[in-house]
């Protein structure tokens, strides 16, 4: 009978403990059960090196074929490669371990592992033919833009179904992965892996192994900083596209250089600067990549507290003010008649982390993932820090947990004490759901915070959110006259129902007069339509209210959410150096009027009745919007309108990566 190294024999027991157990477990791979894993790993790089050649055949006008850059190619293909295949095997790698050998060699359990294989190398070539048509449309190993697709799958699933004979495909995937299956079944490592016995402490020795290459690998890897070539194809032909996808979920970035149309970097960021100056601003450096300008505000700084308020899913179309007839929001029409209302205003995007984002940083929609959810995003030029610099309370007051979408994080870390619903009591939570507690116990939390504020003899600036207006519409009964769990008019009514109350326990406060209030959606209560960006899906209130200091009027201009931090500060006639891309709209010129909304993907720029679409793949649309009849159709496109979109996102986009919107060091509070 073979001596296998499962079993050490006398000449082993003369080595050290630790080079031996990882002898025995390197060898394991070629004998034991665990030679299975290093039969699957070798299929594993085989079909990719496939894939990558398939792709490059692909691609061959574009790629370099010269002997060091092919070689770099499947160089450093093969080392990410075989990281990811570590990577695949982990879960295999811990049932192997823990399983016992009378187990593993029962002849019940033989077809189990024949099938499981067969599934792994099913799922590789299913690998193979998804990267193939992901490249063809995009040119790129598996991104952000894969990630992407998985959160939207009724419309990703739709289109694959009409795009490709998927049935047939996934039919046709069967005849490669019997062959493979049958040469790997038929192969004597396939049939000792499965009669060798293996001891525990040896199991746990090679899987140790097999666990320690991932764990190694996702602490100092970074794909990211791979570059074999100066050709953007053969740098992704290096990758490997599962790693990739997973990296892009996990660093939540779609870099724009890569998938957008760009032009000369100077040249778009010496035009975002025209598009950012103001007649009451004057710029500290003559570099086109500082955008930082010291904003002189005229008239006596106000020290105004802030309840700025951010509603969950707020679509104007749900408010009366807006020509809603069914009375869904009598709290919020009032509070608009009697304040600064915006009716010409925009979310930038279709998730809440996006109107967070624009709120508290005043820049346009970043490609990818919002900067609320990136890595590395602490620090930023917020409108938490300008507050907390001037010795304002900030405060971010969220009625769920607000680990949900990193927000906590986020907030945390640019300017804001959190308090979310872990830090209230049970007698401040008489109703809650899924989301957080009801609207109406997160603004008594608010006031509270308010009331501390102001026996502390310090000035607030509360940021505060909503969750009630957001399935499964919940909430306390007998407050509306709509029944729970009947849809979004019961969500509206009893958010607006619960401003009302909020709005009404304020009065009485001895810091209500010197207080603004700002109630602003986070994004519309849906985004669908029928074109790429449909911009009725967009329209959001946004309502500035102080009774004592702002006198009633209605705005018009074309706006949006990154125009709320400039506006606050003009109304508090403040002078601070700024570097948000927004402006304050009340002295917003008729040809400086503009608004910005996206989705992860397409980037869109309004200008007048004119969208601009910056396309993920290159290119742009543009549609004409009638305000009116809500009605969008396809037009040609305005060359000066595309100018300015690209130089907006493009520019943003290069500021953000290369640390040009951080705190500016040194400023008032540095450090604080």
């Amino acid at each position: 009978m073979t001596d296998y190294p499962c079993v050490p024999n006398q000449s082993q027991r003369h080595d050290s403990g630790l080079f031996r157990r990882f002898r025995e477990g390197f060898r394991s791979l070629f004998i034991d059960r665990f030679s299975l894993l290093g039969l699957f790993v070798g299929v594993y790089l085989g079909v990719n090196a496939i894939t990558r050649t398939l792709l490059m055949i692909l691609s061959a006008s574009q790629v370099d074929f010269g002997l060091t850059q092919v070689g770099a190619i499947y160089g450093v293909g093969l080392f990410f490669d075989g990281i990811t295949a570590f990577y695949f095997i982990i879960p295999v790698v811990l049932y192997f371990i823990l399983v016992p050998d009378r187990v593993f060699r029962h002849r019940f359990h033989l077809p189990v592992v024949h099938l499981f294989f067969f599934v792994g190398v099913y799922i590789l070539c299913y690998g193979v033919v998804a990267e193939w048509l992901f490249w063809d449309e995009f040119g790129k190993r598996f991104n952000f833009i894969a990630v992407d697709y998985l959160v939207y799958t009724t419309e990703v699933i739709g289109n694959i179904m009409e795009s490709y004979p998927v049935y047939p495909l996934l039919a046709g995937l069967l005849v490669p992965s019997s062959l493979i299956y049958f040469f790997c079944a038929r192969s004597r490592v396939f049939r000792d892996a499965l009669t060798a016995p293996c001891h525990l402490k040896h199991r746990a020795a090679t899987g140790f192994m097999c666990l320690m290459i991932p764990v190694v690998c996702f602490l100092g890897v970074d794909s990211s900083r791979v570059r074999v070539s100066d050709n953007a194809f053969n740098n992704e032909l290096a990758k490997n596209g599962l790693y990739e996808l997973f990296a892009a979920f996990r660093n939540n970035d779609l870099d724009y250089a890569t998938f957008y149309d760009g032009r000369d970097t100077t040249a778009m960021l010496t035009r975002l600067r025209e598009m950012v100056a103001t007649d009451n601003s004057e710029f500290i450096s003559e570099s086109p990549e500082d955008i930082t300008r010291r904003v002189v505000n005229p008239g006596d700084e106000k020290r105004l507290n802030i309840m700025l308020v951010t509603i969950e899913s707020m679509s104007a179309e749900y408010m009366g003010i807006f020509g809603n007839g069914s009375g869904l929001t009598p709290n919020l029409d009032r509070l608009a008649q009697g304040g600064l209302f915006f009716d010409n205003f925009y979310a930038t995007g279709t998730r809440s982390v996006r109107g967070l984002e624009a709120l508290t940083l005043s820049t346009v929609p970043t490609a990818g993932r919002s900067i609320v959810k990136r890595p590395g995003n602490e620090g930023m030029f917020s409108l938490g820090y300008l507050f907390k610099e001037r010795g304002y309370d900030t405060k971010w007051v969220y009625g769920g947990y607000g680990y949900f979408d990193n927000m906590n994080y986020y907030y945390g870390n640019n300017g804001f004490s959190v308090v979310d619903r872990t830090d209230m009591s049970a007698g401040e939570k008489t109703f809650a759901n899924i989301w957080g507690v009801c609207d109406g116990d997160l603004f008594n939390r608010s006031l509270k915070e308010a009331d501390a504020s102001w026996a502390a003899g310090k000035p607030f600036m509360n940021f505060v959110f909503t969750t009630s207006n957001h399935r499964p519409y919940t909430y306390p009964e007998g407050k509306i006259d709509i029944p729970v769990k009947t849809g979004r008019a019961g969500g509206v009514k009893y958010t607006d129902y619960a401003v009302g109350e909020f709005m009404k326990a304020a009065r009485e406060k001895p810091w209500f007069d010197d207080t603004l209030f700002v109630f602003v959606a986070d994004h519309c209560g849906s985004s669908a339509g029928k074109t790429s960006l449909p911009l009725r899906k967009y329209e959001i209130p946004l309502i500035l209210y102080s009774p004592k200091t702002i006198e009633p009027a209605r705005i018009s201009k074309l706006c949006s959410q990154i125009d709320v931090a400039p506006t606050l500060l003009a109304l508090l006639n403040w002078d601070y150096d700024s570097k948000f891309l927004g402006r304050n709209i009340l002295t917003m010129k008729p040809d400086e009027e503009r608004a910005f909304v996206g989705t992860y993907q397409k980037l869109g720029y309004l200008k007048g009745d004119r969208l601009t679409v910056l396309l993920p793949k290159g290119g742009s649309e543009t549609y004409v919007y009638d305000r009116v009849t809500k009605k969008q159709v396809r037009a040609g496109v305005r060359d000066a309108d595309l100018t300015d979109a690209i130089s907006y996102y493009q520019s943003a986009s290069w500021l953000y990566k290369n640390g040009m919107t951080r705190r500016i060091k040194g400023g008032p509070g540095w450090g604080a």
